[in-house]
């Protein structure tokens, strides 16, 4: 009995090996394969990366979950940078922007909320010397990008809000978030993820996303998906969609303060951030609220529509004076 307890107790810690092993494997492959495109900068001790590109007015913008700043450089923000300075930012934990003290770590499920990401971006701006900026947030980018107005309603031009989480939702989301963003699962589950998960489930999320668009040729190389399948970037996504309800629900009560422009762009065929529970309800929230309906769009304009996400962008600018 007690031998067979053993040998048991060596094979499980001989998995757990096999397993960080090959995870760190995969983790320093993507991290080689896929550096950073911009420069890494020193917030509170926290690594922020950010590219700029351009000249003109500041438009600051944020991806999505499980993304990173590459989102928009697979041509669209090429498209603005004849007329704004362009700052492209990887948000806590996701493309290589750190995580702040306190968060991050195999057994911490401690989540960086949308006004806690907010501010170590807003401080990273102004090493940047960002000033008066539109802030553009895709899916929970965008509550981000909201959560950068809340916090600095005088120094904030616009905001663009593309395909944006805005608004408390009903019902619970996928069963991946709460298992990713627990402790335990973070501490065991993840790990297992990032060791093993075949290209295929990559590719299959992503025709998910853009459904019922397709993604563009090359988009997951260009993304460096390899990034955000690493063990502290899987938990950080997982833990901070998982619990930003609460988050979305406090803000909301504020929503009727912001007195910027604010521009939402949204595909009513949406189902990853469904138009009728997001942006239709923010306009009857915001006071100097715009929203464009694409018919027959997805999750991913920004890809799909770039036209309608530019025009947004630059009515915002107009709407703020700054053009």
């Amino acid at each position: 009995m007690r031998r067979g307890v053993i040998v048991l107790t060596i094979l499980i810690a001989a998995s757990i090996a096999v397993v960080q092993w090959r995870a760190g494997a995969r983790e320093a492959q993507a991290e080689t394969t896929s550096p950073p495109v911009g420069q890494i900068l020193d917030v509170d001790g926290v690594p922020v990366h950010a590219l700029v590109m351009g000249q003109g007015p500041d438009l600051v913008m944020l991806h999505g979950a499980s993304g990173n700043l590459k989102d928009f450089t697979m041509g669209f923000a090429d498209r603005l940078t004849d007329r704004y300075r362009v700052i492209l930012l990887d948000r806590p934990g996701l493309g290589w922007t750190g995580r702040p003290k306190g968060h991050g770590g195999a057994w911490n499920n401690n989540e960086e909320s949308p006004r806690e990401q907010a501010a170590l971006l807003q401080k990273a701006a102004d090493q940047l010397g960002v000033q008066n900026p539109i802030v553009l947030g895709h899916s929970f980018g965008g509550i981000v990008a909201l959560a950068w107005g809340l916090g600095r309603p005088d120094d904030t031009a616009a905001l663009v809000l593309v395909s944006a989480v805005s608004e408390p939702w009903p019902g619970e989301l996928g069963w991946t978030y709460g298992v990713f963003g627990s402790k335990l699962g973070g501490a065991v589950v993840v790990p297992l993820i990032t060791a093993f998960v075949p290209q295929r489930f990559v590719s299959d999320s992503i025709t998910s996303i853009f459904a019922p668009q397709e993604a563009p040729a090359g988009y997951a190389d260009h993304i460096s998906t390899g990034l955000t399948l690493r063990r502290e970037s899987t938990r950080a996504n997982a833990q901070q969609v998982n619990a930003s309800r609460p988050h979305v629900v406090e803000m909301q009560k504020n929503y009727g303060s912001l007195r910027m422009p604010i521009e939402a762009v949204h595909g009513d065929a949406d189902t990853i951030v469904p138009l009728s529970v997001h942006a239709e309800v923010l306009m009857g929230d915001v006071q100097n609220g715009k929203l464009t309906v694409l018919a027959g769009e997805g999750h991913m304009p920004q890809h799909t529509a770039p036209d309608a996400v530019e025009a947004a962008i630059d009515r915002a600018a107009t709407r703020a004076g700054l053009r």
